[in-house]
């Protein structure tokens, strides 16, 4: 069996980022449990669900940004794969642009804070290597805009 086949836990978001003048700032969550992590906000696809309805929709619940304040950078999305309890586990992240970059995030009670940051900041902030990975490719696909 193949690791596609076998991985049952699926969960999508957005690498959500905003222009501040000249400044590219990333919208970083910091998770209410475990080791109160920091990341982009996904969540777990749904049965009917499609992988990019639920990243909406996660995005929606977890900050208040709704499907229409987000420019879709569908030419750009990040996969990662990761064991959680000893499951193999996959997260596909798009990139999604702020239309107005003064938007209040208003966060559920999944995240405890949240941040917009520098690409440096976030990079530092972001404690797994393959996250880093994904703000990288992300921040070099915003570049080449």
């Amino acid at each position: 069996m193949s690791q596609v086949s076998s991985i049952k836990k699926v969960a999508t978001g957005f690498i959500l980022f905003r222009r501040l003048s000249k400044e590219v700032q990333y919208l970083m969550l910091q998770a209410s449990y475990g080791e109160f992590h920091w990341s982009p906000p996904k969540g777990h696809v749904e049965p009917g669900e499609t992988e990019i309805q639920t990243a909406f929709r996660e995005t929606e619940e977890e900050t208040g940004i709704p499907k229409d304040e987000i420019i879709y950078h569908e030419k750009f999305s990040a996969e990662l794969r990761y064991n959680v309890n000893g499951k193999p586990k996959r997260v596909v992240y798009w990139l999604g642009e702020l239309k107005d970059p003064k938007f209040t995030v208003k966060l559920s009670d999944e995240h405890k804070d949240f941040k917009w940051l520098s690409f440096k900041d976030a990079w530092e902030i972001a404690q797994y290597e393959d996250m880093r990975k994904s703000l990288t490719a992300a921040n070099e696909f915003i570049d080449s805009l």
